[in-house]
């Protein structure tokens, strides 16, 4: 049984018989639920890409935790400078770190260095997908076909992501069982409805609207 939180932007805390963070921007974050420095217990953080609404406090957290920092390779070799212990991988690949697996999968979308992509996170039998920053694209119905995920986050916010109408087809292409949006209401520029977007999903998944700090068991 999984605890899944949202945590607030596109931040994901899983836990389970191992802790991953997800894309843990919480300082600075106006809708954080979770302050970085009460993070004391972490296996794996992952990183879909180097924003800095992304990337965050990963390293701080995988520091301080002792976590694997999984992220792009060129994410990874920086993280190491710091002497954080980290798993660099690239879009098409898959790392096995302290239990939990870790597939790269393409996303639509810029990033600082390298590429930015998305995620499934496997683990205790279930596969959650977090879809980073992407816009619209045909790679998702791969990412459905492939792992048929459980849980996906969906980005909803619009301007730099999908919006809602968008971010619906892709739960459409990507035939998960449920979904969460994020990527929406942290600041003006991204302010879109979730309502719209759960409204428009319809019968195709149960689309699961969190609060930041709310959690769900999967």
């Amino acid at each position: 049984m999984l605890d899944i939180t949202y945590l607030g932007h596109s931040a994901v805390r899983i836990k389970g018989t191992k802790t991953v963070f997800i894309d843990p921007f919480l300082s600075g974050n106006p809708k954080a639920a979770l302050a970085p420095e009460k993070i004391t217990a972490a296996d794996v953080v992952v990183v879909t890409h180097d924003h800095s609404d992304h990337l965050g406090d990963a390293f701080a957290i995988a520091k301080r935790t002792g976590a694997v920092l999984v992220a792009m390779h060129e994410t990874a070799v920086e993280a190491g400078s710091h002497g954080i212990t980290s798993e660099g991988m690239n879009i098409g690949g898959t790392v096995e770190v302290r239990g939990v697996k870790v597939h790269m999968v393409p996303a639509l979308h810029s990033a600082g260095k390298g590429n930015a992509a998305g995620v499934v996170v496997e683990i205790d039998g279930k596969r959650i997908y977090h879809a980073g920053d992407t816009g619209l694209t045909y790679d998702l119905k791969l990412v459905g076909e492939f792992f048929h995920p459980d849980l996906s986050f969906i980005p909803i916010g619009d301007r730099y992501t999908m919006g809602p109408a968008s971010a619906a087809k892709a739960v459409e292409f990507i035939k998960t069982k449920k979904v969460v949006p994020i990527h929406y209401g942290t600041f003006p520029l991204i302010a879109a409805d979730p309502e719209e977007f759960k409204r428009l999903v319809g019968a195709a998944a149960e689309v699961l609207i969190l609060k930041p700090g709310e959690t769900i068991r999967l």
